[in-house]
């Protein structure tokens, strides 16, 4: 940085922006409220400084928008990750101004991290991947209240949950009083609509993969077992670029995924995983692995049922939950440096076929019951 370059913190919201300018000659800071919006002021008023700027603003509700304007302006603004802002613990005001003020000083000291910006298109395409995984909330959700209601009222499935027989019995089952009656119409009827809105989400992404800057990682990744379409879409769309981390060790720390350390003359303690980054794309990859350990406990034929059941139930649930996170770990290094032979993306198929090669026109889902002993999909 140029000493006649000026630092500018804004605190960014919906209204008005406050903006704090330090002059690096002189350490003058100075505070300034600019009403507007902030895609239409911001940019006006770092230019009418009238001297090389660079400007920060912490990523929020207002997304990328102002970072996007400023960059077809010529200007130089980023945007900062909002955990690498380091915040006290006894520190209880908080004011617009004093936010601006602590990210242009931070700045100014180098302590500052900033986010990856994604293209018009690709955060698009990651606002569809996360809408599929709020319908897929909002089902489970549905499914608990119907679940719960029916447990209340003394009923009770004895076998799986949501297959065909389970819906069948559902179908199946009269309520003497209209209060319960309907109760039991108007949830069924909302785990049906979340069910085929989140399938109609899923074949809009099927399609959205193939034309979208992710098509030839979705295809890498799906080279693995346990991922699949829309595991893999729902990862490139978190990730972004899988080129801005130098080393899979980078990107492994990026998910979050790494064991937390306190390190302290000659003693290391290392605790469980940071659980750092987006959270969605931590769960795709623990629920890869997941599925991954079920193919391969599923594949042992030779080995006697009982010898397996004994084996499993002699695990405890801390060592499954780690090699899970060891499993998510190695495919998130692979992904990021392992090169794989690049093939068209196809649509994700059954459960039993995940994380194997596909042709594009197999169908999307497979809502056929699982036979015993069958395996749930990364997908699901």
């Amino acid at each position: 940085m140029s000493e006649s370059m000026a630092l500018v913190g804004l605190d960014v919201h919906q209204a008005q922006t406050v903006a704090a300018v330090l002059d690096r000659v002189t350490g003058e800071l100075d505070v300034k409220r600019l009403r507007g919006a902030p895609g239409d002021v911001v940019p006006v008023f770092l230019e009418q400084l009238g001297r090389p700027v660079r400007a920060v603003y912490e990523a929020g509700p207002t997304g990328f928008t102002l970072a996007r304007a400023a960059t077809a302006r010529g200007l130089d603004l980023r945007v900062i990750a909002p955990g690498s802002i380091p915040r006290a613990p006894g520190d209880r005001v908080k004011t617009d101004r004093r936010d601006a003020r602590r990210l242009v000083r931070l700045f100014a000291a180098g302590e500052l991290s900033f986010a990856w910006v994604p293209s018009e298109a690709d955060e698009r395409f990651r606002d569809l991947v996360r809408c599929i995984d709020d319908a897929r909330k909002d089902l489970m959700r549905a499914r608990h209240r119907l679940s719960k209601f029916l447990l209340r009222c003394g009923l009770r499935f004895g076998a799986r949950q949501w297959t065909q027989p389970h819906q069948r019995w559902l179908g199946s089952l009269t309520f003497d009083d209209a209060l319960s009656r309907t109760v039991f119409i108007d949830y069924c009827c909302a785990v049906d609509a979340v069910a085929h809105r989140r399938r109609t989400l899923i074949a809009v992404l099927e399609d959205a993969v193939a034309a979208s800057s992710h098509a030839e990682t979705v295809a890498r990744l799906r080279c693995f077992r346990g991922i699949n379409t829309l595991t893999a879409a729902g990862l490139c769309a978190e990730v972004g670029s899988f080129e801005r981390f130098a080393k899979p060790a980078l990107l492994s720390g990026f998910l979050g995924i790494v064991p937390c350390e306190y390190t302290s003359d000659q003693k290391r303690v290392q605790g469980q995983i940071t659980k750092a980054g987006p959270t969605h794309a931590r769960r795709l990859l623990v629920e890869a692995a997941h599925h991954y350990g079920a193919v391969r406990a599923s594949a042992r034929s030779s080995a006697p049922a009982t010898t397996a059941r004994t084996h499993a139930s002699s695990e405890s649930r801390g060592a499954r939950s780690g090699a899970c996170i060891s499993a998510g770990r190695t495919s998130a290094r692979h992904a990021a440096s392992r090169p794989e032979p690049s093939r068209s993306p196809a649509r994700a198929s059954s459960r039993r076929s995940a994380g194997r090669p596909r042709p594009w026109t197999d169908p999307f889902i497979n809502i056929q019951p699982r036979a015993a002993g069958g395996c749930r999909g990364a997908h699901e």
